[in-house]
């Protein structure tokens, strides 16, 4: 992935990071940021905290973690969770909302019900799927962009077989 230098692109990252990985310290977070190719110093990265409300909370057995608001009219802290409930999520929302699924090399067209895409879309980039590239949505329509120049057959097999509806590939 090549990492965009620009305060917001630095920031959905940090959101990102600390949705999937337990982190306990700047020092964790830092450590994160630079394996995605971004370098940034403890003051920005502070700075970075306190803009996204970031707060640390009690997380199980990992103590205290970062957490940042959730979206939408949610917005409690979450420390990071595994990934499963976020495939479960999926799931349910590919069963009610998926319409049709069409492949062509690595890009996929997935239909939903007229207003649905852009929370079917979402949900796809919260549970992130490792051979999806990303999503682009309207108002029924879904394009997903797969990472294997072929992949998209494949992802177009996944999601039909979570929806249990026949697909549509070319």
């Amino acid at each position: 992935m090549t990492a965009v230098d620009t305060k917001a692109a630095r920031q959905r990252l940090i959101v990102d990071l600390l949705g999937r990985h337990p982190v306990r310290s700047q020092n964790e977070l830092a450590a994160l940021l630079l394996a995605e190719g971004v370098q940034t110093t403890a003051s920005t990265l502070s700075r970075d905290l306190v803009e996204l409300d970031a707060v640390r909370v009690r997380h199980g057995e990992d103590g205290l973690v970062y957490a940042v608001p959730g979206e939408g009219g949610d917005r409690t802290p979450r420390p990071a969770k595994d990934n499963a409930g976020g495939h479960a999520k999926l799931a349910r929302i590919v069963r009610e909302l998926l319409v049709t699924a069409e492949a062509s090399a690595n890009l996929v067209v997935m239909r939903t019900p007229p207003g649905a895409a852009q929370y079917f879309a979402s949900a796809i980039d919260h549970a992130a799927p490792g051979d999806v590239l990303g999503t682009i949505a309207g108002d029924d329509t879904v394009l997903l962009i797969c990472r294997d120049p072929d992949g998209g057959a494949a992802v177009v097999d996944r999601f039909t077989t979570l929806a249990g509806a026949a697909k549509e590939t070319s």
